[in-house]
């Protein structure tokens, strides 16, 4: 009797520093989580003009962490499953957010040749830089004309012009973005003529979209691969599990099929992002 108390408490002991080691975990993770939502909303959707409440977004990512993965246990009762679905509720935001910067980084860079053109045509007519820019922004669309419409303020409201430069290239990281900083800091301060660089710029950056649309043909194939290869063994796995389900259902039902499911999932992650990088050629 004195030895299945002992098994009990001992038991018990471990379930207890179990579950307080998992709700040290899980604090950390979730005050990890809000401050990373909180920077994300002051910095990069800020940078892109989006204004959100980080507040109310970490309510709403803390909701999905419980509803999701307990709708995923309701229906299948499978621990790979929910397991899964917290993890991706937890880093979908991250990736949702730096899928948002990198489209926006993107468009911004398919408008610059325009843009400077816009720029050039002003300056030829006799304009000065400042009106230049100022008739280029009202002609254009977002995020380009956002861009250069936050510059324009900083200059009315006295900030020095290599000063707005710098901003304006630290809240675009982009290589066709640092060429024109560095063209605009340039004539500014040796002289020159600014608009004969802006249109040689110009025909530079568009021939060089020219060139990474004919990459992006190219590997558009492998990319598609790609996503075949990776979808293909779980639509298979599906298809016999309509077909043989009793012969499909230790997979489901087991623990060893629940190591194999994370093994599958593993791999077709790593295969997935390998395809990705052999597939991604910058210019």
């Amino acid at each position: 009797m004195r030895d299945l108390i002992l098994i009990a408490a001992t038991i018990l002991a471990a379930v207890a520093v179990t579950v307080w080691l998992v709700l040290q975990w899980a604090d950390t993770m979730l005050a990890r989580q809000k401050e990373t939502l909180t920077h994300q909303a002051s910095t990069t959707l800020a940078d892109m003009f989006i204004f959100l409440d980080p507040q109310k977004m970490f309510r709403y990512n803390v909701a999905a962490m419980v509803l999701l993965p307990g709708a995923i246990w309701l229906f299948t009762a499978n621990p790979v499953f929910t397991t899964a679905t917290l993890v991706v509720t937890y880093v979908l935001p991250k990736y949702y957010v730096a899928m948002l910067r990198q489209r926006r980084l993107k468009t911004l860079e398919k408008q610059l040749p325009d843009a400077l053109l816009m720029i050039t045509g002003a300056m030829t007519a006799g304009a000065s830089l400042n009106v230049a820019i100022e008739s280029m922004i009202k002609e254009s669309r977002p995020p380009v004309s956002q861009e250069f419409e936050l510059m324009a303020r900083e200059l009315r409201m006295g900030v020095d012009f290599d000063s707005a430069l710098k901003n304006m290239e630290k809240r675009n990281p982009i290589a066709d973005f640092a060429l024109v900083i560095a063209a605009l800091r340039i004539s500014r301060e040796i002289g020159g003529n600014l608009a004969e660089i802006l249109n040689a710029l110009a025909d530079t950056l568009r021939e060089k979209q020219t060139m990474e649309g004919k990459i992006a043909s190219l590997t558009a194939q492998g990319k598609i691969q790609g996503v075949v290869m990776t979808g293909l063994p779980l639509l298979v796995m599906f298809g016999l599990t309509q077909l043989e389900p009793v012969a499909m259902a230790p997979l489901f039902n087991s623990w060893v099929g629940w190591l194999t499911l994370t093994v599958i999932g593993i791999m077709e992650t790593m295969g997935y992002f390998f395809i990705r990088q052999i597939t991604r050629i910058d210019v």
